[in-house]
């Protein structure tokens, strides 16, 4: 299952995004309202929201200045949730979040409506850096 959010243009440079997507304690800037726990370990972090189970992301790979990647940290969810940056000019960048997960076909579809609406609310943020 994949799930890509709008690319949304940053008037920040393609270098200081990587650096934000790189400390993986920035992704609380960008959770949801409702976020319950959000708790960072070294380069993962742990987060919970409402009526959800919590969920540990952790730092899976990262390609200067382009992409920073996070994975989950349970084998037993198998997914990975990317930032795409592309540098427009030396002052902005458009930002893109992917996710990619491997859910059977129940899973995936009741958790695809919730996913969706929390990739749109992380990217809605992101364009408020």
């Amino acid at each position: 299952m994949n799930i890509s959010g709008d690319s949304v243009i940053v008037n920040k440079s393609a270098e200081e995004m990587y650096h934000f997507f790189s400390n993986v304690g920035n992704f609380e800037k960008l959770m949801p309202d409702d976020i319950q726990k959000f708790e960072v370990d070294g380069d993962s972090f742990l987060f919970a929201l409402k009526g959800m189970p919590e969920i540990r992301l952790v730092l899976k790979e990262k390609t200067e200045f382009s992409n920073v990647t996070l994975g989950a940290a349970s084998s037993k969810l198998d997914f990975q949730l990317g930032a795409d940056i592309e540098e427009i000019d030396e002052h902005s960048c458009e930002v893109q979040l992917d996710f990619d997960g491997k859910f059977n076909m129940m899973m995936a579809m009741m958790v695809k409506k919730p996913l969706t609406s929390f990739i749109e609310v992380l990217t809605d943020n992101i364009k408020r850096l």
